[in-house]
């Protein structure tokens, strides 16, 4: 299998050196030649992750996307959301016919409120049994630095989501395998947001106890929302039968992939959702963080997004709400916060 990794951040450079530090040859698509030339000539990416290394000859750099897609077959989209759909703009209707795509995008098409998959489905007819994801609390940070990483795979067909887990298993990442492709989507999705609302709390110096209280609360909201959306493996404690493939427990809402990634998100200093927040709580507007970060925090157009999807799910989510008006109605964030803490149990 020949693997294409779609975008040039710090996400992308971390999967694309864990497929060639596990010797898999992929075709790499990043925007400007500028970028890969200097990836081919000095065997690291200038922007993002610097210090991770790649052997070379493992590599064919494009900047035509197109050639890209047609030269490999499982392509790893991992760049912003936003960006997507504008990338893919140049692309024939049959370009993704017979490959796999591998979404490792944590965040939800802002001009459409879709999810990658449906996205796929309105413009390219993409059959979802074609579609993975890659998700979970796995900072690129820290891949870059090899530190224990666990990532969660999921397709409708488990078997074949654990034949590419397997191209991405190593000393320092463990997989996992489930089918459940639209429960963590929402959740990467929404524990952007609510990792936005933890550094508006801190920001406005809220303490360790009030965050506790908060997150617990975001992980409550987070369950019910998926519940209304039809996520059925949300229950903490209980589990179905083994998964056959890696004889682990069944995956439930405590799992990596649901709160794990929740949790990190929040807590890390590594978050540009989190770091964005802060910004926010500290009196910054909401365009002067955005030109401070100089990258893309998933957690603001996504709380627009669930905010209108929400219209049709009616969800209980005060939290979200609030953070929604913060970030695009203009509402004060400590306004906003003393709101929430009335809700909080």
């Amino acid at each position: 299998m020949t693997f294409a990794v779609i975008g040039s951040g710090s996400w992308a450079t971390a999967l694309a050196k864990i497929l060639t530090d596990n010797k898999a040859a992929i075709n790499w698509w990043v925007r400007s030649a500028e970028i890969a030339d200097h990836i081919l000539a000095r065997h690291h990416n200038p922007r993002y992750l610097s210090t991770a290394y790649f052997d070379t000859s493992l590599l064919k750099i494009h900047t035509d996307l197109a050639e890209a897609v047609k030269s490999s077959d499982a392509i790893i989209i991992a760049m912003p959301s936003a960006y997507i759909a504008e990338s893919f703009a140049a692309l024939g209707p049959d370009a993704f016919k017979g490959k796999q795509i591998i979404s490792a995008v944590k965040g939800i098409l802002p001009a459409h409120h879709l999810l990658l998959n449906d996205y796929l489905k309105k413009e390219y007819d993409f059959d979802l049994n074609d579609y993975y994801t890659i998700m979970g609390p796995c900072h690129a940070e820290e891949v870059a630095a090899e530190k224990l990483s666990y990532l969660t795979f999921s397709g409708l067909d488990e078997e074949k989501a654990d034949n590419i887990a397997m191209a991405f298993d190593s000393y320092y990442l463990k997989t996992i395998v489930n089918h459940d492709v639209y429960g963590v989507q929402y959740a990467a999705i929404l524990k952007n947001i609510y990792a936005l609302g933890a550094g508006i709390a801190h920001g406005l110096e809220y303490g360790d106890n009030f965050q506790s209280v908060l997150i617990a609360n975001c992980a409550d909201e987070m369950a019910g929302f998926l519940r209304k959306v039809g996520i059925s493996n949300i229950d903490v404690g209980i589990h179905g039968t083994d998964n056959p493939l890696s004889k682990r427990k069944s995956a439930n809402y405590a799992a990596s992939v649901y709160l794990g990634d929740l949790l990190v998100t929040c807590y890390s200093l590594y978050s540009r959702n989190r770091s964005f927040g802060n910004m926010i709580g500290k009196g910054y507007s909401v365009r002067t963080a955005q030109l401070e970060m100089n990258m893309v925090a998933e957690g603001y157009n996504a709380s627009r997004s669930i905010f209108e999807i929400n219209k049709e799910i009616r969800a209980d989510m005060p939290i979200a709400e609030t953070i929604y008006q913060i970030l695009w109605e203009k509402l004060p964030p400590a306004k906003g916060f003393k709101s929430i803490e009335e809700t909080l149990i």
